[in-house]
């Protein structure tokens, strides 16, 4: 909408409210805005962004849900009328809108909200006659228990490997198929999810810089193995960061029994893999899954900044 068009739904649904780029994603083109007062400055620095970012300068307006979980639910459908969805992924663990650590199942959701967001993702997806690998994402408020709509990816996601782990299907040969106009290879009854999964995303940034990203030339790479460790990576011994793309350098993914042995898991291989070079994210992450937080009561999208960074911040002032 315009500013006046801005100004007269977040009127309507109360403020505090999300502004948000239409085309956007990753964080880019969204700003909290509590007060009406606000309202303007915010709406002109994230159309600002949004435009500079996708080329497209609209925006949207939605309420803001303070105590929020980001949970997703991946779907795939085939051209013959099949569709399924997967289980979900929780991705509530992020810093400024971006995903940090992505895990599957979500902890803390209780099955009737899990299935309710299942039906609701396939509803959707149906009613447009989607097919393909799709993502339908919602926000669970952690007040009330309620669930809402936030978007649909209509593509494979950067967390894509967690659900093939405890699903032990391959998503992108499924959307090749689907691409080829062949039948999805299994139905709804044939989905067993096992076990726990999580995904850190490891990027060449620095955390102790407010995460500025830090191109240069990574002198050394080893990726940790081991039963259950999946990495994805295109990193290797010479290669050039450069400051013109994405600064993801490698995904670590884990599978156990339990959430706790995940938790473990993920734990070893971050101490085991080897950046030199270049700074990266991987011991935020260390820090991350030793926080009690994140091990007990969960977390929400707002927790490494409202939480998390405030703590670090004060230990590390100690230490000095």
């Amino acid at each position: 909408p315009d500013l006046a068009a801005a100004e007269a739904e977040a009127a309507r649904i109360g403020y505090p409210v999300l502004l948000k780029a239409s085309a956007g994603g990753g964080g880019r083109g969204m700003r909290i805005v509590r007060e009406s007062a606000q309202l303007a400055a915010a709406f002109a620095s994230a159309s600002a962004e949004a435009g500079a970012a996708f080329g497209d300068a609209t925006l949207y307006v939605e309420k803001l849900i303070e105590r929020a979980r980001h949970v997703e639910i991946q779907v795939m459908g085939d051209r013959h009328g099949a569709l399924v969805h997967l289980g979900e992924r929780d991705c509530s663990t992020q810093r400024r809108h971006q995903k940090l650590i992505e895990e599957s199942p979500s902890p803390h959701l209780v099955a009737a909200t899990r299935e309710a967001m299942a039906q609701a993702a396939l509803a959707l997806a149906r009613a447009v006659r989607y097919h393909g690998a799709g993502t339908v994402e919602f926000v669970l408020d952690e007040t009330t228990g309620h669930f809402y709509f936030l978007e649909m990816n209509t593509r494979i996601q950067v967390e894509h490997p967690i659900t093939e782990m405890v699903s032990g299907l391959d998503l992108v040969a499924e959307q090749l198929r689907v691409a080829a106009g062949l039948p999805l290879s299994f139905t709804q009854q044939d989905v067993r999810l096992r076990g726990h999964a999580l995904e850190c995303r490891i990027n060449a940034e620095d955390p102790a810089k407010n995460f500025l990203p830090r191109p240069g030339t990574v002198t050394r790479f080893v990726a940790p193995t081991g039963e259950g460790l999946r990495c994805d990576s295109h990193a290797h011994d010479g290669l050039v960061v450069t400051p013109y793309y994405d600064s993801l350098l490698a995904k670590l993914v884990v599978h156990a029994p339990t959430r706790g042995e995940a938790i473990a898991r993920m734990r070893q291989a971050l101490a085991e893999l080897v950046v030199e070079g270049v700074a990266t994210t991987a011991g935020f992450h260390r820090d991350l899954l030793a926080h009690p937080d994140f091990a007990g009561q969960g977390v929400w999208t707002r927790w490494v900044e409202e939480v998390f960074v405030p703590q670090r911040q004060a230990r590390a002032v100690a230490r000095s």
